[in-house]
């Protein structure tokens, strides 16, 4: 496995087009603003930029919003459990993403229609917490959704991913 064939996915929380411009082409972005509400004209100026660049967009916990806005998919994060987005998968090219913790998550994740689940924190996060490889194997096998490695992967232990042959993986502070 090589990280260059990896599904690569990047949490961002502000348009800042001089640093996106300079990622990586196969980089997608998942914009998340939990502390403020974003400006619709944010969101678009960031889809507008994704299509021109050939670049998947995806809008966080919103399903109204990200087919306003002509979003590539919605991200729904581990804590919301609402049942009401199996519909959004009726809509072609229109992917769901999902993030979990444990086994319970996960179901609710399948529950939701989730294409590709983000398990997490595979490795220590800011709060201390991490999975470990041993458990993100665990939980990988409890799915059939293509797992994608969330949590604390930076430069020095991108190449861990190696052992665990995930599907992709996503980050903040690996791109930044």
């Amino acid at each position: 496995m090589h990280i260059n064939n990896l599904k690569k996915y990047y949490f961002i929380n502000e348009f800042n087009q001089n640093h996106l411009i300079n990622l990586n082409k196969n980089i997608s972005f998942i914009w998340r603003n939990k502390d403020k509400e974003t400006p619709i004209d944010t969101l678009i100026k960031l889809r507008n930029f994704c299509k021109k660049n050939r670049r998947n967009f995806y809008l966080s916990n919103n399903l109204k919003l990200a087919r306003k806005i002509g979003a590539n998919g919605i991200y729904i994060s581990s804590y919301n459990k609402d049942l009401n987005f199996k519909l959004a998968r009726l809509e072609k090219n229109f992917k769901i993403l999902g993030s979990a913790h444990n086994f319970k998550e996960i179901k609710i994740k399948e529950l939701q229609n989730v294409q590709e689940i983000f398990i997490s924190p595979l490795f220590k996060d800011k709060n201390n917490k991490e999975l470990n490889i041993f458990k993100y194997l665990k939980l990988k096998d409890f799915t059939s959704m293509k797992d994608i490695s969330l949590g604390g992967i930076n430069n020095n232990n991108i190449k861990k991913l190696s052992m665990i042959n995930p599907f992709g993986f996503a980050a903040i502070s690996l791109f930044e």
